[in-house]
């Protein structure tokens, strides 16, 4: 299972995100709230189904509402990675 940190997240996002809007990275802060990013929520869906295939592991549909930046959302999936990694590994064992 694919480990993420917080800064590769938070780049993933702000890539994904960037293009999807047409700008360039520098344009996308991590701290802006999603609403304020212009994106409909069928991109919305789209990104996040895109974010679980990358993850390898569903979000809840309530993610975004509990972690509504681009920085507390990488924050998240680094955590949530991280733990379903070693619980993996230790189901595993």
């Amino acid at each position: 299972m694919l480990v993420v940190t917080a800064p590769e997240a938070q780049q993933w996002l702000i890539e994904k995100i960037a293009h999807k809007l047409g700008v360039e990275q520098s344009e996308v802060s991590p701290e802006l709230y999603f609403d304020e990013l212009d994106l409909d929520s069928t991109e919305a869906l789209i990104l996040a189904g895109e974010m679980e295939n990358w993850l390898g592991f569903e979000l809840g549909t309530t993610t975004l509402w509990y972690h509504p930046t681009i920085k507390d959302l990488a924050a998240f999936i680094a955590e949530e990675s991280s733990t379903r990694a070693k619980e993996q590994h230790a189901a595993a064992s």
